[in-house]
């Protein structure tokens, strides 16, 4: 008898799936698989991307680079603030220090010349010996010159106070002849009642000659040093600078110092011109105290635009106390043409080379320096501009027209 067939279940056995199970299967779990990543790659997607375009404000380029260098100005100007600071407190050596060079930069050549004859150090001695000797005369003559006129301008002061008390007293001015009599009176009582006060001024006032005597020893201390052998001194500066540094540091500094030898040069020779000038027309007008006020001239030369106008403003005033009102007015008028000849002659042709800023940088060089340190910063403002000047200027070239290598000076 036939045995019957019955149809293949596909479970053979429960516990071993078959072949076409197994193939859904892994099928199955494929398909799952790419479900879940395409998910996954959907949400990062969405998550990535962003629901709005994101917003660039638009900025002008001109703004952009104003601001660049604002804040780098900024920064600039907080090391020089630091540095100034610094030398705050220690100015009576910086004072030294560029006093020295400035007396270097003046007997330096003399120095170099009288080294072909000589030793350098008898050179140098001879030199600053003899600067000394003539500085010491030129003084001694104006104390003789004002010693000698001491009894005479006694006399022309007290005449020309009286004119030119009768002179206030007429018109315009028509002053009140006790409102100067008061004034006179008032003077007395003011020194008699502050004595005291004068008396520790004048100490204080010793104290601080002592100080400055010790500036300019230690000024030619270091000037001795700087004439006879400042070249090796700055190379063994520049030897002690990494390696990379020194080409940029030595153009930085014969930049530097050509400049402060052209400007110190430069602005004695205006000087000593515009002193003698003063003086010869003063000699000639018959003003009193020529020597003494040409020699403040030259002094007061050394700052410029405002110091020339300053001295002979006293000229002035000691013209008008000496011999009226005509003789005061041609000074004043003295005053004008030697600015005229000074800005417009002296300076273009004897430091145009050395000191290259317009006349608005030297003023506000001068304001600002006699704001921040008086008298003496008034002095050292012009030269020291010129000098980052001219420095900043120097890099610019070298690096415009040949890298700088890297290596010993």
């Amino acid at each position: 008898m036939p045995t019957p067939s019955y149809p293949q279940s596909d479970h053979t056995d429960p516990g071993v799936p078959s072949e076409r199970r197994r193939h859904r299967i892994r099928a199955a779990s494929r398909r799952a698989l790419r479900g879940m990543t395409g998910t996954a790659a959907r949400n990062s997607g969405a998550r990535q991307a962003p629901l709005h375009p994101r917003y660039t404000p638009h900025v002008n380029p001109t703004l952009q680079t104003a601001a660049a260098y604002a804040w780098r100005i900024l920064a600039v100007g907080a090391v020089v603030y630091a540095v100034f600071s610094a030398l705050g407190r220690f100015h009576e050596m910086a004072v030294a220090v560029f006093l020295g060079l400035v007396v270097t930069a003046v007997l330096r050549p003399v120095a170099d010349l009288l080294a072909r004859l000589m030793p350098r150090p008898l050179a140098v001695a001879v030199a600053l010996l003899g600067s000394i000797v003539l500085v010491l005369g030129v003084l001694t003559l104006v104390g003789e010159a004002v010693a000698g006129e001491r009894v005479g301008l006694e006399r022309e002061f007290g005449d020309g106070l009286g004119r030119i008390e009768h002179w206030l007293e007429g018109p315009p001015f028509r002053l009140n002849p006790r409102t100067l009599d008061d004034l006179q009176s008032r003077i007395g009582q003011y020194l008699s009642s502050h004595r005291s006060t004068l008396i520790s001024t004048a100490v204080s006032g010793v104290g601080r000659l002592v100080e400055v005597v010790t500036v300019f020893i230690l000024a030619l201390f270091c000037s001795v040093f700087f004439m006879h052998s400042g070249d090796r001194q700055w190379d063994w500066f520049c030897g002690q600078l990494p390696q990379k540094s020194r080409a940029r540091v030595a153009i930085a500094g014969r930049a530097a110092w050509c400049t402060f030898t052209g400007y110190t040069r430069g602005i004695i020779l205006v000087a000593g011109t515009n002193a003698v000038f003063v003086g010869l027309v003063l000699f000639a007008l018959q003003v009193p105290l020529a020597l003494p006020l040409a020699l403040l001239e030259f002094f007061a030369a050394f700052i410029p635009l405002i110091g020339s106008p300053v001295a002979l403003a006293v000229a002035a005033v000691v013209a008008l106390a000496a011999k009226g009102p005509i003789v005061a007015a041609v000074v004043l008028v003295l005053i004008v043409v030697i600015g005229q000849i000074e800005g417009h002659l002296l300076h273009p042709l004897v430091m145009g080379w050395a000191v290259r800023l317009h006349p608005v940088v030297v003023a506000l060089s001068v304001i600002g320096g006699a704001i921040a340190a008086g008298v003496l910063g008034a002095v050292v403002a012009v030269p020291l501009v010129s000098v980052l000047w001219s420095v900043h200027q120097a890099l610019r070239r070298a690096s415009k027209t040949t890298p700088l290598q890297d290596g010993p000076v």
